[in-house]
């Protein structure tokens, strides 16, 4: 028996309504029966601060210790101005400082992102992964997760009722486990 995949999930956006936190709650509900996701809430980590990347504050500790943990990640984030948010790249930042640290180098990634606009977060998601590049990361490439109009498709619960969109997170998550165990045989 296999074992079970670790994922860690967190959304770029602090909102208490926020789209791309649901998302991430319905890849917490539709993960299949071989991985586990744990969601970590980025509220609360302070903005990066060179002269102090030697002395993180515990949320940074614990940030980074289940980054480590996970065999996965699963990385969702809105798009503000043409851009992922601030509160990822601020997260990415923070949790790869210092730079020996390494903690995203060979990691599995999987990326959504949801927008109330028509392209779905396309262009934050594009340059996350641009940030991957530098990281050393392996995100996935397809499918690719993007609900626009995300307006029309979580309901007043939070929940998404786009099955179109449900059917892509789980194709998603299947892709994110196969190739966690890709990068894990190598």
């Amino acid at each position: 028996m296999d074992k079970k995949i670790k994922i860690l999930g967190f959304a770029g956006s602090l909102r208490k309504g926020s789209y791309n936190k649901a998302l991430l709650n319905a890849a917490v509900e539709l993960a299949p029966e071989n991985a586990e996701i744990e969601v970590f809430d980025l509220e609360g980590i302070p903005l990066f601060n060179q002269d102090l990347e030697l002395q993180p504050t515990q949320i940074v500790r614990e940030f980074k210790e289940k980054i480590k943990a996970a065999d996965a990640l699963l990385i969702v984030t809105p798009e503000y101005n043409y851009s992922m948010s601030g509160v990822i790249k601020n997260a990415l930042d923070v949790a790869s400082r210092p730079p020996s640290d390494r903690i995203f180098a060979g990691k599995p990634i999987a990326i959504m992102s949801a927008s109330p606009g028509r392209f779905g977060g396309s262009r934050a998601q594009y340059q996350l992964r641009q940030t991957l590049i530098v990281l050393n990361a392996h995100p996935i490439n397809v499918p690719e997760v993007m609900l626009s109009q995300a307006d029309k498709s979580v309901d007043e619960n939070g929940k998404i009722n786009n099955e179109d969109i449900r059917k892509l997170i789980k194709q998603l998550l299947e892709e994110l486990i196969s190739w966690t165990k890709q990068i894990e045989r190598k």
